[in-house]
């Protein structure tokens, strides 16, 4: 928190062996990777290394995957070594931003070009293609047999101005977002001559572009030329790839950095108490497991497709169940200490006939009475057999983590899951672009997407069920495991065959459900303001444009005396900040409504940010400068305070000029004590402790 708001902090680097309070180092670290890099190197990756570290430190390690996505989540840059730590703050610090993630590459050697491109396809990093326009310019001055793609091979015996010209024209090119420079000395031209005509061209550049000078003494002066106006540079082609890299994964992360998704999606409606009901009913039986039936009716209130199942005790009763359903059927055993069916031979499929059926159910018993004699059998599932050739089998599910609370689970299933090993873990809660970005980092997404005679699967439909399961987590703290096992996806959209839940009782859980706090729905509600319907409600990252709209309705005026400065024009960053907030240590509640248009417009806005004790919160408010006079003010200032009072705080203070009258005068109806605070400004503080009662707020 110091550090994040420290004005001489240019960045943040973190050693961590061990994190206890999710929730406190997830505010705090969305917070300071918003104003400034963070870079973190995580100790105890491995089972070895993570033992060594609780012994020391006496904290539980979180697993290691978890790890990472929490701090992808909080717009932190994760490295593997020491000398990586500081390799990024070295690039961070020098480095133009990425725009994007469209990389050229251009050399004087083929083969570092070629072992650069190697590096980075490896990495995950995208190749730019070179459009038409861009070829035919190059063609007009690069040398006959130069590479004629990327990489932009201009050849060893290119004069110093081919340098310039090939960067000035991939720097225009509208279809590259960076440019990697990779010279390997020659006799032809010198590298301090290169780096002297190069290193003006990439200084002034919009684009990210980053050097590698191959070789030591020989180019010792062309590196220190480009260091001297603040560029970076690299020895080889790999630590230029690396380099680029982080930046562009430090861009990832800032991206789901402001990623806010809504308490209650709006693509679909759960049936929260359904899906109670049965949670309840099993935990008053003394259950930990939902049986099979149980848990599918849990989906099915989460509007999650699932096989329809019946549930028999006895191998006639599946006969009678398989008779009334459409042959083949699948019948499964249920029982409380089984935790994987097939493993035991628990589950038959394509039965066709009564006599298979009453075979394979009475096989069951028997093969379960010798392998696991001690298991409790509660019956059978029988269910009918799903025939989807084209679908993949797909695993989504949830764990809780021991320090980081609920996590979301999304891979390649089917039986051999644990062998396959390809699955990615994501925080909940997740919206449509960060269950998207969840899939995208396994290797069965690009199955997904199609193949010879296989159709693409309905994406839609796999983000919309984890962002399903990542709401149920949410909702329902008693399902502490959950497994969709397989989830059959293709075209038609997604089946689940399986499920299997574990539950606890709510007091057996932590205090802080979820380790990032999503959009608080809840607190939104609505008023009356001359006769027309006003919602007050949490602002939300999607608010920009309007809010944007917003500022630019204010006067001159209401801007300097709630910005104190004068501010001709707000750049998309203030904005987006603005509108992008940590809900966990602040709030911003705006008043909006439909235009004549019908497109919500913002009337005003009240926000207010709480230290990191939350003792106390300062506040400021703004309403639209031709709506002053109507109550709207007084109603979000009084939504504000009690908001705080709610969240448990000592005071609300505030600090607003002189001559603001207005603001003064609303201050004092709604409880504030008005003192001075210089000659221009006055001082606003509430206190919301009952009286009589010891402050624990610093003034």
């Amino acid at each position: 928190d110091f550090l994040g708001s420290d004005p001489h902090t240019r960045s943040i680097l973190l050693y961590i062996e061990s994190i206890t309070g999710a929730r406190k180092f997830m505010s705090a670290a969305r917070a300071a990777a918003r104003n400034k890099p963070v870079i973190a190197i995580k100790a105890g990756r491995v089972t070895e290394g993570a033992q060594a570290v609780m012994s020391h430190t006496g904290a539980l390690a979180g697993a290691d995957d978890v790890v990472e996505a929490a701090l992808e989540r909080a717009g932190i840059l994760r490295v593997e070594t020491i000398e990586d730590l500081f390799d990024a703050v070295e690039t961070l610090a020098r480095a133009r931003p990425v725009m994007g993630e469209r990389v050229a590459i251009v050399t004087s050697g083929g083969g570092p070009g070629v072992i650069a491109t190697d590096k980075l396809i490896r990495s995950g990093g995208n190749l730019a293609t070179l459009s038409d326009d861009t070829l035919a310019q190059l063609n007009s001055f690069l040398l006959p047999n130069w590479s004629r793609r990327n990489p932009v091979d201009i050849l060893e015996d290119a004069p110093a101005e081919h340098y310039v010209r090939t960067l000035e024209t991939l720097l225009a090119a509208p279809d590259i977002d960076a440019i990697l420079f990779i010279h390997a000395p020659t006799a032809i031209v010198s590298s301090r001559t290169i780096a002297q005509t190069l290193a003006p061209v990439a200084k002034a550049a919009r684009r990210t572009v980053l050097t590698c000078w191959l070789g030591k003494a020989g180019v010792a002066e062309a590196r220190q030329i480009f260091t001297d106006v603040g560029l970076p540079t690299y020895d080889t082609p790999e630590d230029a790839v690396g380099a680029l890299m982080q930046l562009v994964n430090y861009r990832r992360n800032q991206e789901l950095l402001i990623e806010t998704p809504p308490s209650v999606p709006v693509e679909f409606t759960p049936n929260v108490a359904a899906a109670r009901s049965v949670i309840d009913a099993a935990l008053a039986a003394g259950q930990t497991v939902l049986t099979e039936p149980e848990a599918k009716a849990v989906l099915a209130a989460y509007e999650i497709p699932t096989v329809e199942t019946a549930v028999a005790t006895t191998p006639d009763e599946c006969v009678q169940l398989a008779q009334a359903m459409t042959f083949p059927v699948v019948v499964k055993i249920l029982s409380p200490d089984i935790t994987h069916k097939s493993n035991v031979g628990g589950v038959a499929l394509d039965l066709d006939t009564p006599e298979e059926v009453r075979a394979a159910a009475a096989g069951m018993l028997k093969r379960l009475k010798k392998r696991r004699p001690q298991a409790r059998v509660s019956g059978f599932s029988v269910q009918q057999m799903a025939r989807r050739p084209d679908a993949h089998e797909l695993i989504v599910g949830a764990t809780t983590d021991p320090v980081f609370g609920p996590v979301i689970l999304f891979g390649q299933g089917g039986i051999a899951v644990e062998i396959i090993h390809d699955r990615a873990v994501s925080l909940p809660p997740l919206n449509l672009k960060l269950a998207r970005e969840l899939v995208n980092r396994t290797r069965v997404s690009r199955l997904l997407a199609g193949y010879s005679h296989r159709p693409p699967a309905d994406m839609t439909a796999i983000y919309l069920t984890l962002m399903k399961v990542a709401q149920l987590v949410t909702d329902l703290p008693e399902v502490v495991e959950l497994d969709i096992n397989p989830l059959f996806a293709d075209n038609q959209g997604v089946l689940a065959l399986d499920a299997r839940m574990r539950i606890v009782p709510t007091w057996q859980l932590a205090a802080t459900h979820l380790a990032i706090r999503p959009y608080p729905q809840e607190l939104e509600e609505t008023i009356v303001l001359r006769n027309r319907p006003v919602l007050l409600r949490p602002i939300r990252p999607e608010d920009e444009p309007q809010h944007q709209a917003f500022l630019k309705q204010l006067t001159e005026e209401d801007i300097q005396l709630r910005f104190f400065v004068s501010i001709r024009e707000f750049a998309h960053s203030d904005v987006a900040r603005f509108t992008q907030i940590d809900y966990d240590r602040a709030m911003a509640f705006i008043a909006t409504r439909p235009d004549d248009s019908g497109q919500p417009e913002t009337l005003g806005v009240v926000r207010s940010i709480a230290d990191p004790d939350n003792h106390q919160a300062e506040f400021a408010m703004i309403v639209r400068s031709d709506l002053k006079g109507m109550g709207l003010g007084r109603a979000l200032l009084d939504k504000m305070i009690r908001y705080c009072r709610h969240r448990g705080m000592d005071e609300i203070i505030g600090e607003t000029m002189r001559v603001n009258t207005p603001m003064i005068r609303l201050s004092r109806k709604c409880g504030f004590e008005v003192s001075s605070a210089d000659d221009e400004t006055v001082f606003l503080r509430l206190n919301l402790k009952p009286k009589g009662s010891a402050s624990s707020a610093g003034g």
